[in-house]
This record gives C-alpha cells, sequence and structure tokens, in this order.
C-alpha cells in the first residue's frame, strides 16, 4: 500500500471521530445516558467487525500467533478508555468544549513520540503544532466561553479521554504485526470489552427502548469503533503516529461542520478561519525538515 493511500485512510478514521460526537447528542437528546449508549456503541462496534472478518477469508488466522497482549492492551487503555471519558465528558459539556478537549492528543502524541525516541520536535513539527493549536481555539469559538460555568468533571474526563487517545494512536504505530489489519481490530475491540462492561454491565440493553438503543449503538459502533480503527490499523504503521496525529486533526473542521449541518450549531467567521489553520498545520506537517 502506497503512503498516500495510507494518509487517507487516517483521515477516514478521524473523519469518522469527527461525526460521531453530533450523533451521541442526538442520542442523548432522546433520553439515552453515556452507561447506555458507551456499552451499545463498543458492544456493536466489535460484532460489525467480527462480522467483516467472518466475510473476509484472508482475515481467517489465529489472533494468538500475534502480538495479541500488546493489541488487546492498546484497545483497553487506548479505545475503551477513549470511548468512555468522552461519553461522559460530551454528556457533562457542549460538543464543541468536548472537541477541543479531547484535541489536546495532537500535542500529547507528538510529545510521547519524543520522549520515548529522546529528540526535540522538529521545526516543521512545531510550525504544525502552533498552527493547528492556534486554529483549535478559533475553531471552537473558546474567546466566548465562560469557563467559569463549565463542568469540571467534564473537563477532567474530556482531557482524559486525549490522553488515552493519544496512547491509542502512539502505541498503534509502535506494534508490529504480521495479522490482517481486520483482525488487529477485532483483538483490539475485543480486548476492551469485559473493561468496559465492568463499568457499564450489558444489562443496559434489557428495557424496553432496547431496540432502539441497539440501532444506536450500530451506527455509533461503525463510526466510533470498526471504521477507524480498521483504518487506523491499516494506516498508521505505515505513516507512523506523528503524522497520524497531525492528520487526526482533521477531526475538528469535520465535527465543527457536522454539528451544524445535524444539530444547527453556528459556525461563524473565526471557527472558518480556525479551520483553515488546522488543514494548514496538517500540510505543513508533512514536512520533513
Amino acid at each position: 500500500m502506497g503512503r498516500w493511500l495510507a494518509m487517507v485512510l487516517v483521515l477516514i478514521g478521524a473523519s469518522s471521530y469527527g461525526l460521531l460526537s453530533s450523533f451521541i447528542k442526538m442520542a442523548y437528546d432522546q433520553g439515552f445516558t453515556d452507561g447506555q449508549i458507551t456499552p451499545a456503541q463498543m458492544t456493536m462496534g466489535t460484532l460489525f467487525v467480527w462480522v467483516l472478518i467472518l466475510f473476509h477469508k484472508k482475515s481467517w488466522v489465529n489472533p494468538f500467533k500475534g502480538p495479541w497482549i500488546k493489541l488487546g492492551l492498546i484497545g483497553i487503555f487506548g479505545l475503551s478508555l477513549t470511548t468512555i471519558f468522552y461519553n461522559i465528558a460530551l454528556q457533562e459539556l457542549d460538543a464543541s468544549i468536548s472537541i477541543i478537549l479531547l484535541f489536546q492528543f495532537t500535542w500529547m502524541t507528538i510529545a510521547m513520540d519524543c520522549i520515548v525516541k529522546r529528540r526535540l520536535p522538529k521545526r516543521m513539527e512545531g510550525i504544525a503544532i502552533v498552527l493547528i493549536l492556534a486554529g483549535t481555539l478559533l475553531a471552537v469559538n473558546v474567546f466566548e466561553t465562560n469557563w467559569s460555568e463549565l463542568s469540571f468533571l467534564g473537563i477532567l474526563y474530556g482531557l482524559l479521554s486525549a490522553l488515552t487517545y493519544s496512547i491509542f494512536l502512539f502505541f498503534t504505530g509502535q506494534v508490529v504485526s504480521s495479522l490482517p489489519p481486520l483482525m488487529n481490530s477485532a483483538i483490539m475491540l475485543t480486548a476492551a470489552i469485559p473493561v468496559m462492561y465492568i463499568l457499564y454491565p450489558p444489562t443496559v440493553f434489557v428495557h424496553e427502548n432496547g431496540g432502539m438503543l441497539m440501532l444506536w449503538g450500530l451506527l455509533l459502533g461503525f463510526l466510533g469503533q470498526a471504521l477507524p480503527t480498521v483504518s487506523f490499523n491499516i494506516g498508521i504503521p505505515r505513516i507512523g503516529s506523528t503524522l497520524a496525529a497531525m492528520l487526526g486533526s482533521v477531526e475538528l473542521p469535520v465535527a465543527i461542520l457536522a454539528a451544524y449541518l445535524l444539530i444547527g450549531e453556528p459556525i461563524g467567521m473565526l471557527q472558518w478561519g480556525g479551520m483553515a489553520l488546522i488543514l494548514g498545520g496538517i500540510i505543513i506537517s508533512e514536512n520533513k525538515s
């Protein structure tokens, strides 16, 4: 697979995450809680990937012949916890604020790479980070936000979701696996399920709106688990975690556009300017100097 195709797959995965927040907000508006949405999303997303494996014979391999322990830990600490933390943040905060908190994964991932490799950020990485952070502040209209009225719990979980998401991005780029990408994804997701069920027992499916909850779980599981996990497992090992973090910046403009189109949140000129800065940062980040 070529480098550009791998980059496109990472962009697709990040865009899928961008769509997710608006749909989760819509589910909350129908009366569901994070304790219901999270297990539905994770369960259906995991089943979706296993169904894909069923119809893809090249993925019929023994999962225990690969680095299944490392992949499982990434699933637990990267996928499961990110979903749990971010869904709580979305219930406590507006979508735009939750997004900016999650978006701190950009510099966290680069910081992890610099610490592990014992290096300083490259010049163009530094410029890209500045552009992306500045664009993020503009894109979420942070200057008109009354931070004193925000939920401390929501802010805490939003930042935790950024940390666990950066763990997912970084370590996905570090693990070398000979398993097919679909099987890598299935291992990650399956390992995350028991941890998630400890926090949110699957008894939430047994109630009068269980059918609607499962439908929401199917949509959110596809957008939040199946599509991005498969895309990232294919793309990130080919381009590295640092570039993946930069390309993941597209999540923010996608999220803002989705909020405008799906739930009617307005987009001002500053937000358009912020999205332009973010895209500029993504382009600059590809420069290797």
